[in-house]
């Protein structure tokens, strides 16, 4: 296909690479990036996955580290951090949440950070996306999509291609890990699988879909 340029993660020249996956709440990295994660913990079995969570309690909680685990089956090793930052109100609680990335940048140093889009309408996610980048400027970062409501969905840059088992196991994780979002009209498997063909197309998989990001900055 004239126009697209296949690129390889300089993943594979670390011993035990390091992802960093950041999300505003129970559910979202799984939404964004779960197929990719997947497919990475396959091709990297030595990956070291950082995986946090900043507003999610009870149930909600209690989901997120389940699904967790089950995306990160394959990983050799897996750091879960479920914070409780209150839903709806990251704005007005930043300083609190930018202590917490500068703690956060103490612990790890990703090769890989996928994280909120930058333009989400959703004000938790912006402000998880705004840190990102404030706090990691080093670093390469990717910024997954979520849709919603608002129809925020932009044109995104860089693609990664899932093969049909990925795709849908990650919809199979979906609705199983998430029970509490199951009554909502939007959180359904066609809804997932629909996203993951469109992105597919866009980049003209091999298998037919993918998972879409915004890659801002990248070197060579």
């Amino acid at each position: 296909m004239k126009g697209m340029l296949d690129v390889a993660f300089a993943l594979r020249d670390r011993a035990n690479p390091q992802i960093l996956c950041l999300g505003a709440h129970s559910d979202d990295i799984e939404i964004g990036c779960g197929g990719t994660i997947l497919r990475l913990v396959e091709e990297f079995p030595k990956a070291e996955v950082h995986w946090v969570v900043l507003g999610a309690s009870g149930q909600r909680g209690s989901e997120a580290i389940g699904s967790a685990n089950i995306f990160l089956a394959n990983a050799s090793k897996k750091q879960l951090v479920i914070k409780g930052f209150k839903d709806g109100f990251f704005p007005y609680i930043g300083a609190e949440i930018k202590q917490f990335f500068e703690e956060l940048k103490r612990e790890c140093s990703p090769d890989l950070i996928l994280t909120h889009y930058r333009n989400d309408l959703h004000q938790d996610h912006r402000v998880v996306s705004e840190l990102t980048w404030n706090t990691f400027r080093q670093h390469l970062v990717l910024e997954y999509e979520i849709i919603k409501y608002d129809g925020d969905l932009g044109i995104p840059n860089f693609f990664v291609q899932l093969n049909e088992r990925i795709a849908r196991k990650k919809i199979q994780n979906l609705m199983q890990c998430f029970s509490s979002q199951r009554n909502k009209n939007w959180f359904t498997e066609d809804t997932f699988l629909s996203m993951l063909r469109l992105r597919g197309v866009e980049c003209n998989a091999n298998e037919k879909y993918a998972e879409a990001f915004y890659a801002r900055k990248m070197r060579y």
